[in-house]
């Protein structure tokens, strides 16, 4: 990780020795007193701490010198046909990791609807997936998820977002005859990117994003497994703006 994450500023100044971030301070990153080690607060700010102390049984003191602002995050939501629950740990990973704005998850008429009752979702776990993709990616912001019964109900929420002013496309294969990286002209503009089921969009979900305002485009002639296309087409966008 290139940064360790904390729920307050407090616990990032002194790491009890029953602290797991305590052990890994210790035995992989290997660091003693007088090294410097970068932490954040999440949804807060980011700091560059130093260990001035250690501390009974393998806890740690630090002095952080605090950023005044905290990392930013990128104007993209993923709306996304909720993915079987390993492709979905990937996709929240690499989401907070490349710092989008939300991921929103809806049931596709192709998708498989057991997917939404793993424990990924019943559990914490899906919010230790973006815990540790914000970590990797030194930011401190875990990206709002939603969750919506069916694609209708995820255009319908998302009519409030961008005030009426944001770009949407959805990334399709076999009828998205533009490329994604050509139709991505309006700089920072708030973009929602949409990505269907493993199995793809149904026609009557084209014809909703269609009529929701989405441009249907394609990030080439492969087809890609879910993870990878939520990626690709984050990092399309971000390069079309010059934040890669």
């Amino acid at each position: 990780m290139n940064l360790i994450l904390f729920n307050t500023a407090a616990e990032a100044e002194v790491i009890a020795a029953n602290d797991p971030r305590a052990k890994h301070i210790r035995e992989v990153l290997r660091l003693g007193v007088g090294d410097p080690i970068y932490v954040g607060v999440v949804d807060g700010v980011r700091g560059l701490g130093k260990i001035v102390e250690s501390l009974p049984g393998g806890g740690v003191r630090l002095d952080v010198a605090w950023e005044k602002n905290p990392p930013i995050t990128h104007p993209i939501r993923l709306l996304v046909g909720v993915p079987r629950p390993q492709t979905a740990r990937r996709v929240l990973f690499d989401a907070a990791c490349l710092g989008v704005m939300g991921l929103d998850f809806f049931q596709a008429e192709k998708g498989e609807p057991s997917y939404a009752k793993s424990k990924l979702w019943s559990t914490d776990e899906w919010r230790e997936r973006l815990w540790q993709g914000a970590e990797q990616g030194f930011a401190t912001q875990l990206p709002p998820v939603q969750h919506f019964k069916d694609l209708a109900a995820a255009l319908e929420d998302r009519k409030s977002l961008a005030g009426g002013i944001e770009e949407c496309f959805a990334l399709d294969v076999y009828e998205g005859v533009d490329q994604l990286s050509a139709l991505n002209t309006n700089t920072d503009t708030p973009t929602t990117l949409a990505i269907g089921a493993e199995r793809g969009w149904s026609a009557k979900e084209r014809d909703q994003l269609r009529a929701a305002g989405f441009q249907l485009a394609s990030l080439g002639e492969r087809v890609l497994r879910t993870e990878s296309a939520c990626q690709c087409g984050v990092s399309v966008l971000l390069a079309g703006w010059g934040r890669m």
